[in-house]
């Protein structure tokens, strides 16, 4: 998306003042300084970026259609130095459609679209081969002993607004991001954010039109959501509270406000006990709430996006397991049946101890999820495996009241391999990903509730380059 003229002027103008500011420092303090006017804020400044080649193909059940697509691309970041506390740093990406089945086609029996590998290029634009240009953050940033205070357009990575960064280009936001540590233990963050650049679109949006970019879903009766392009919104409100009361545990708490839509309260505790021989037992919990706000988003319910008065509850807990190159964990995460849990796919993955790649519970309440997890890390840590089931049980496909997308239940499994390169290739790394999706609840014969859903094998094979 192009860069409004008025956002570009307001960085220039900053930019201005950090070159106008005074220095009164000797010759030897200015040497230790990372900068000490802006000419040579920029001339310090570092460059980094990335390169991807990403392969994905989604065999589907014999009768359905079959998908692949190969995208290449990568981003390159600035960052100045550090001049009176102030940086600047910007960072654009692109990607290519270098081969593909056809991801604007509608399989012929079912009229599904293509849900998994669009998501390497642009979702509102699936002929798009080409034009995949993205400027994905450009910040002012102020940083003062234990306070950071960034403003513009950056990723973050909370519980809910994360990077997501399983495709070609992370999920990013516009806004003012506050970090502060208050003490050794204890660290705070929060803010406003106004804009939203999903991951898999190419395009900047408000908060409010960033709802429904991804497959919307059903209303409670069952007919299409159409809350897309109808909510009311201004911006999301962010607080989180990290704390480490001691060596062994870690508290987060987190709020998140959705103007007059919907309010989240998320709380996560992790206890590790050492225990003999190496071994190391590792305990979490989570819980969370939801509350809607004013309307849900609109006044008339068929485009709301939170149902009005609606509330839902989840809580997941998991339990661990390491000694050495191994670990081990189940766990297990229920969302209850007052309500959906509801959290715009566009902004980032589920928080739970049960999420797993390629799926998620979100839109569902009255839910119940349980994983096992065996993870093998040599000393050295260039290589990486890991391989996790999962069983998802999930309400019926006619409860649209707590089955926002009609997903039957359904157990998967995945293999995740992982392999850093050294010598002349460091900085590449590997990845092969592997996923197994089989049906476990009822689809009333219908494959519309089979495709890109259940009985289906995903590859994914990733080379990652970083500089």
């Amino acid at each position: 998306m192009e860069l409004s003229i008025s956002y570009a002027l307001r960085m220039a103008a900053t930019a201005g003042l950090l070159a106008a500011l005074p220095s009164r420092l000797t010759a030897q303090q200015a040497d230790t300084l990372p900068a000490r006017n802006l000419s040579e804020a920029f001339k310090k400044g570092s460059f980094g970026g990335h390169f991807r080649s990403f392969f994905m193909a989604t065999d589907n059940a014999r009768q359905l259609s079959d998908y692949y697509a190969w995208a290449a691309g990568g981003a390159f970041s600035f960052q100045t130095a550090s001049l009176h506390g102030f940086s600047i740093g910007a960072e654009a990406s692109f990607a290519f459609n270098l081969a593909s089945s056809d991801l604007a086609a509608r399989d012929s029996s079912t009229g599904a679209a293509n849900r998994y590998e669009i998501g390497l290029f642009d979702l509102q634009e699936p002929e798009n081969r080409r034009d995949l240009r993205r400027l994905e953050a450009l910040w002012l940033r102020y940083e003062r002993k234990n306070l950071k205070a960034t403003l513009g357009r950056q990723a973050l990575q909370t519980p809910f607004i994360n990077k997501q960064d399983g495709r070609m280009n992370p999920s990013a936001e516009e806004g003012l991001w506050l970090e502060a540590r208050p003490g050794k233990r204890l660290s705070l963050e929060g803010g406003w954010l106004w804009h939203m650049a999903p991951r898999s679109t190419f395009r900047w949006v408000k908060v409010e039109e960033s709802f429904g970019l991804y497959p919307r879903g059903l209303n409670a009766d069952g007919t299409p959501a159409g809350y897309a392009g109808h909510v009311s919104s201004s911006g999301i409100g962010m607080l989180g509270m990290r704390w480490n009361p001691g060596r062994r545990t870690k508290l987060q708490l987190w709020e998140q406000v959705v103007d007059r839509v919907f309010n989240t309260v998320f709380l996560q505790v992790e206890h590790s006990i050492p225990l003999r021989n190496g071994h190391r037992l590792q305990l979490g919990l989570q819980a969370l709430r939801q509350d809607a706000l004013a309307d849900g988003g609109n006044a008339d319910p068929a485009l709301a996006y939170f149902k009005k008065d609606g509330h839902s509850h989840a809580f997941s807990a998991e339990i661990g397991w390491k000694r050495g190159a191994w670990q081990a964990a189940a766990a297990y995460t229920h969302i209850t049946s007052e309500g959906r849990y509801l959290a715009p796919r566009e902004w980032g993955r589920d928080p739970f101890f049960t999420f797993m790649p390629r799926e998620r519970m979100e839109g569902s309440g009255n839910s119940h999820a349980a994983t096992l997890q065996l993870g093998w890390q040599p000393r050295g840590g260039k290589f990486r495996s890991e391989i996790t089931y999962g069983h998802f049980y999930l309400p019926e496909l006619t409860d649209f009241t707590l089955n926002k997308y009609a997903f039957p239940s359904y157990r998967q499994l995945n293999l995740d391999l992982r392999y850093t390169l050294s010598g002349w290739l460091k900085g590449l790394q590997a990845h092969v990903l592997l996923v197994y999706k089989g049906r476990m609840g009822g689809t009333y014969g219908n494959d519309k509730f089979v495709i890109n859903k259940v009985d289906m094998l995903q590859y994914d094979l990733i080379l990652n380059y970083r500089f």
